[in-house]
């Protein structure tokens, strides 16, 4: 397991396309930052880490597929799918090595981000508790971006359809809210509030304000495990047809 977690690893920073999405990621981040110092309105810096988080999760959505997208449509593409189906390593090593490879890639690009609350403790003032929690909030909701990402991409031989089917996916995941806010849904209760317990948003801003609730980190990881657990499923179904 650990030598194919290393092979997607090097898949990833042995070509420029980690770098690449990287410095997309770092870009919303700095025109997120430009922005905030063009509206100050005093001469102190104070500024919400998670507000950048939220603020700009419609951006951050399109950065998740990319990253997710090759993961085994690529096999399937290149004809290496069979030979790695039926290696040694079972569908769930397979599946976890390339979670936890995308996972470090991701936490990579997170780590980056440090730079901007490093820079303004330095200038301003940043409310660590608010932010650690942002971290954590970002790096949940990502996490389960990430599985839906690898679903999509293991039904798929395309790498471009996966990503695309990933957004369109993601990005409604992000409308959630204002769709449960319509009039024909606030007449219907218990739709409302089935459609309110999936909205990600919500649970992120519980997190970023400090209140963490067992309830929203129990579905963070329910929602992760489950879409892995579909993942190896459809995988094992197409390994039996190899055989």
């Amino acid at each position: 397991m650990f030598a194919l977690y290393k092979k997607e690893i090097q898949s990833f920073f042995y070509s420029p396309f980690a770098y690449v999405l990287s410095a997309l990621f770092m870009l919303i981040f700095g025109f997120a930052f430009v922005n905030r110092i063009a509206s100050m309105q005093t001469s102190v810096f104070q500024f919400s880490f998670p507000d950048m988080f939220y603020n700009n999760f419609f951006y951050f959505v399109f950065i998740i597929p990319l990253l997710t997208m090759r993961s085994f449509a690529d096999e399937r593409r290149g004809g290496t799918e069979v030979q790695l189906l039926t290696s040694p390593l079972t569908v769930t090593q397979i599946v976890l090595a390339k979670f936890l490879a995308i996972e470090t890639v991701f936490l990579f690009m997170i780590a980056l981000s440090m730079f901007y609350p490093i820079y303004i403790s330095f200038h301003g003032t940043v409310i660590w508790a608010s932010l650690i929690c942002g971290y954590i909030s970002f790096f949940l909701w990502g996490t389960v971006c990430i599985t839906l990402g690898m679903l999509f991409s293991s039904m798929q031989s395309s790498a471009i359809i996966a990503a695309i089917i990933g957004e369109i996916f993601m990005e409604g995941f992000l409308f959630l809210d204002q769709f449960a806010a319509t009039k024909m849904v606030e007449s219907h209760p218990q739709l409302n509030s089935v459609i309110t317990w999936f909205s990600m948003q919500r649970r992120f801003v519980y997190f970023a304000q400090g209140l963490f609730r067992l309830e929203d980190l129990v579905f963070f990881i329910s929602l992760t495990v489950l879409v892995l657990f579909w993942i190896i499923l459809y995988i094992e179904k197409r390994r039996w047809s190899h055989r």
